[in-house]
């Protein structure tokens, strides 16, 4: 079964500029996430989508490759991630006539996911037999939870609660996507345009590896854990 790891790195961030090559704990954001995915057993190759030659050196210079540039109307804000997938399936078909089984996307940003995870998550694939699993992690703020400001400017609940106190053990166990590792098959990609097709089966991680940065304080909190992991 032929499986590329597909890391996605736009250049341009503006909530922390430079991220995906950002130094974290000595080294570029990136290579957290290329150096776990040269190591994963199940894939057949590591390949970076970028728009930025800075990206495109840095990731080079940690082994993976970069066999073409992302255009430009694929790498601004409200660019749809599906969109980037799609037109590295579309390059890589017609450009090598290569046609992978299935694309694992692997996201920068979470540097804390193993290449076990990643592994594991293709051996789901494989006993499930399944279009997608996409990683997941309970969470932590319930909706349930949640308000809404009204045009009064009171609060409103943004469920509306069944009668009586909501206490937390009486709560269903609710999960969210943990932006860390999707892996579907290209057919499902090209067929129905989601990373999360209907019968998609999740694969549960730990809040401590399902860090997402996305702001500043994302990455001073993960510059603190892996700090502190080499001092041990």
């Amino acid at each position: 079964m032929k499986i590329i790891g597909l890391i996605t790195a736009r250049g341009g961030s503006k909530s922390i500029p430079g991220k995906n090559i950002k130094i974290l704990a000595g080294k570029p954001l990136i290579a957290w996430t290329i150096e776990a995915a040269l190591k994963c057993k199940g894939l057949s190759r590591v390949i970076v989508s970028t728009n930025d030659e800075k990206i495109a050196k840095v990731s080079k210079r940690h082994g993976a490759e970069v066999p073409f540039r992302r255009p430009g109307e694929l790498s601004k804000n409200e660019s749809p991630h599906i969109s980037v997938v799609l037109h590295a399936i579309d390059w890589l078909k017609k450009h090598e006539a290569c046609y992978p089984d299935y694309i694992m996307l692997l996201q920068p940003t979470s540097p804390f996911r193993t290449t076990e995870d990643m592994e594991n998550v293709i051996k789901l694939a494989k006993n499930r037999n399944t279009l997608a699993v996409v990683s997941v992690c309970e969470i932590i703020k319930y909706p349930y939870k949640t308000h809404s400001i009204n045009k009064k400017r009171s609060l409103e609940y943004f469920i509306p609660p069944n009668d009586g106190y909501m206490y937390r053990q009486a709560l269903p166990e609710l999960y969210e996507q943990n932006g860390a590792i999707y892996l579907n098959t290209c057919s499902s990609l090209l067929k129905q345009r989601t990373f999360v097709p209907k019968g998609a089966v999740p694969y549960i991680m730990p809040q401590e590896r399902s860090l997402d940065i996305d702001t500043a304080w994302d990455f001073h909190v993960a510059e603190l854990v892996l700090k502190n992991k080499k001092r041990r």
